[in-house]
């Protein structure tokens, strides 16, 4: 087997030269102090709820590059898989405060919750800021909805807090209906290769050449069901039906649907893909309002893709169509 490789400097840095990275590119849009692990927004609105995302690293550009209008006024990054230091919560969480509370919202991982929830309880002795917390748990590879992992839907779930804040809601209103979006949103993946890890350089997991995952996490957690390859048409079926029947959704629900490439699958695969979806789909009496295609919750160079459903209402959609801007996802 060839040796794995990555475009890096010293693996010791890679989390910063990111972070420095990111901020380069927004062109004034993100700022953060030299070695710091949040990035914030030079648009912030005071007066209003302050978004706060975060989780590892290794995922870009979710959750770090999704701060700006219309969407988060910090995020928090930690080590390449690995949840955020608590102290560097509370640093995120006193950056994102506008003087109406903050809203945070990140993946449900044993981790995560206990730093984030350690970060904000400091947040909240140290500066008087109140906090409430929304987690995404989105995938149908655990039967448990309380356990369930947060992956592809995090992309929905941000988006829709980021508009409820800016929207000028109250902490508690913006969480509420963050916590509706998030409860209709329904995410599984599949994967053909494993992610290499960029400090390691080992794969996340091992697939056989002929094999693939579906229902695996996005560290590489074991899946749901490891089988031969199959056809784009037959792995669109299975995905669809476990997705479609978990809610369920039901014929004559409005949706939106996003197919999230994992790392290192071409937009050819994606869209045939697609293809069948949303064929299944209008099989199932499902109203298609919205799609998103594109790589916003990574793994590294994972090969594979998520299917999310987001199942709409009057006040989800306006939520999701609402403007944004940040440095991988703008619009309006």
């Amino acid at each position: 087997m060839s040796q794995a490789k990555k475009i890096m400097n010293d693996p010791e840095n890679l989390v910063d030269e990111t972070l420095d990275g990111l901020v380069a590119i927004s062109n004034g849009l993100l700022a953060r102090e030299p070695g710091s692990r949040v990035v914030r927004s030079t648009k912030i609105e005071q007066g209003k709820v302050g978004l706060l995302v975060g989780g590892g690293s290794g995922h870009e550009p979710m959750y770090g590059a999704f701060v700006g209008p219309g969407l988060a006024n910090a995020s928090v990054s930690g080590d390449i898989f690995a949840a955020p230091a608590p102290q560097h919560v509370q640093e995120a969480i006193e950056a994102a405060d506008a003087g109406a509370g903050v809203l945070i919202v990140y993946g449900n991982y044993a981790g995560d919750v206990m730093n984030f929830d350690m970060g904000a309880e400091t947040a909240e002795e140290d500066s008087d800021i109140e906090s409430k917390t929304v987690l995404v748990r989105d995938d149908v590879a655990t039967d448990d909805y309380e356990g369930r992992r947060g992956i592809g839907g995090a992309f929905y779930v941000v988006k829709a807090a980021g508009a409820a804040c800016a929207k000028g809601m109250s902490l508690e209103e913006a969480a509420e209906v963050t916590e509706r979006v998030q409860y209709n949103t329904r995410t599984i993946g599949v994967a053909v290769r494993a992610g290499i890890l960029p400090d390691t350089g080992k794969r996340t997991f091992e697939l056989g050449d002929d094999e693939m995952e579906i229902g695996l996490g996005m560290h590489g957690e074991v899946g749901v069901e490891r089988s031969k390859m199959m056809t784009a048409d037959e792995v669109a079926k299975k995905m669809v039906d476990m997705v479609a029947d978990d809610l369920p959704y039901e014929s004559g629900d409005r949706v939106a649907v996003y197919i999230n490439n994992l790392g290192a699958t071409t937009q050819m695969e994606l869209l045939i893909v697609y293809r069948k979806v949303a064929e299944l789909l209008a099989e199932r009496g499902l109203k298609v309002e919205r799609t998103d295609i594109g790589a916003h919750f990574t793994s590294q160079d994972m090969a594979g893709f998520s299917l999310t459903l987001l199942k709409l209402t009057d006040e989800i959609a306006e939520l999701i169509d609402a403007p944004c801007e940040s440095v991988p996802f703008t619009q309006g």
